[in-house]
């Protein structure tokens, strides 16, 4: 539901991504790194309450204080990332008048900062309610952290697009940030808290790469925009089709890196009877997950006066694409934690990141090859 409110916003701001050329690659990666920082902060306290090691207490010293401090950290140094990598995608594919890396810099640190403060106390609230509580966080953490991000995300995006303009204020506040930036990253890397600094090490390549894939996805969907502009309906459904999949891939990623840390799980080339069983229940929920999607899109989208190719024709975009997107989840779920595992790198950190990066690549060209397979444009 709350990403189909971000499809809302997201159909509702075609003109905004038509004025700002290049902005539209960024979003998808924006997004994302919403969605990867938290469910990976969200990961790691998951497998600390259940190793025991979990305390609400926020500290230098306690594994909460320290992935807070990391999650903040990886927030803003990602964000100038983000706008790196999102200028040289826009330049390398040929995106004329894309505005300026300084420009896309100003508004990924300070869109991503308003939505990461929001994600981060909600991300803190479900941990300290699912010790009290006694739920299980690896179902909870990637559904609800990712779609958090994504209907927060966009609105603190649109909101920060007002910061930019052509006076000279403008490039002196992105250098500032730009700087601002890159000392997080030095501190991050010099701290002596063992456990902040390894995950801000670990994080940032897969969290670069992870933004690359995403990037691409925005590169999809630019591409795509006189498509998304003709059916805004299909705009509206993107968001909420991604977050899915990527959503039901982190719940099986994170219940494995717990089961692997615990030893319930090995790492084998063929799944064992516990990961079976557990893909077998994630791709159970796609099927009602992906009908409720369509469903909303194409509601939301009668509400705003927005043009859609009816609600047999979104059922049917949203069933077949969302099929071959999830077996696509569930194989990378699980080879990419147990990848990670081997290297001796964290699953928690790891695991998510591959799984929701890819799938913002795969579900984008999934979607629009299968409408236009089906001929809607």
């Amino acid at each position: 539901a709350t990403s189909l409110v971000a499809g809302a916003f997201l159909g509702a701001l075609v003109t905004t991504f038509e004025e700002l050329p290049g902005l539209l690659v960024m979003v998808p990666a924006a997004i994302g790194l919403r969605g990867n920082i938290f469910s990976t902060f969200g990961n790691r306290i998951s497998t600390a309450i259940h190793t025991g090691t979990f305390t609400t207490r926020i500290s230098r010293e306690t594994v909460l204080g320290q992935n807070v401090m990391a999650t903040m950290s990886l927030t803003i140094v990602m964000s100038l990332v983000l706008a790196v990598v999102a200028r040289v995608v826009a330049l390398a594919f040929g995106f004329e008048n894309a505005i300026g890396v300084l420009e896309l810099a100003l508004i990924s640190i300070v869109g991503g900062g308003l939505a990461s403060l929001v994600v981060l106390a909600a991300s803190i609230l479900l941990a300290r309610a699912s010790v009290r509580r006694d739920w299980d966080l690896d179902n909870l953490v990637a559904p609800s952290v990712s779609t958090l991000g994504d209907v927060i995300t966009i609105p603190c995006l649109y909101v920060a697009t007002f910061l930019v303009g052509d006076g000279d204020w403008t490039l002196w506040l992105s250098g500032a940030l730009v700087l601002s930036a890159l000392i997080v990253l030095l501190v991050s890397l010099r701290s002596k808290l063992d456990m902040f600094r390894r995950i801000v090490i670990e994080s940032l390549p897969v969290l670069t790469v992870a933004l690359t894939l995403s990037t691409l996805a925005g590169v999809a969907v630019e591409k795509q925009l006189a498509t998304f502009a003709l059916l805004p309906a299909l705009l509206v459904l993107q968001p909420s089709f991604v977050s899915s999949a990527g959503s039901l891939g982190g719940i099986l990623s994170s219940r494995i890196s717990t089961n692997l840390h615990l030893g319930l799980v090995k790492p084998t080339l063929l799944p064992g009877s516990t990961v079976l069983s557990d893909a077998g229940l994630v791709l159970a929920l796609a099927l009602p997950v992906y009908v409720v999607n369509a469903v909303g899109a194409e509601l939301l989208a009668l509400m705003l006066g927005q043009e859609s190719p009816g609600l047999g024709w979104m059922l049917a975009v949203s069933l077949l694409a969302g099929l071959v997107t999830v077996v696509f989840v569930v194989a990378l779920a699980y080879y990419g934690t147990m990848a990670a595992w081997r290297v001796d790198l964290d699953p928690d950190t790891v695991g998510i990141p591959v799984v929701t990066a890819s799938v913002d690549f795969v579900g984008v060209v999934c979607l629009v090859s299968v409408v236009v397979l089906f001929g809607l444009v």
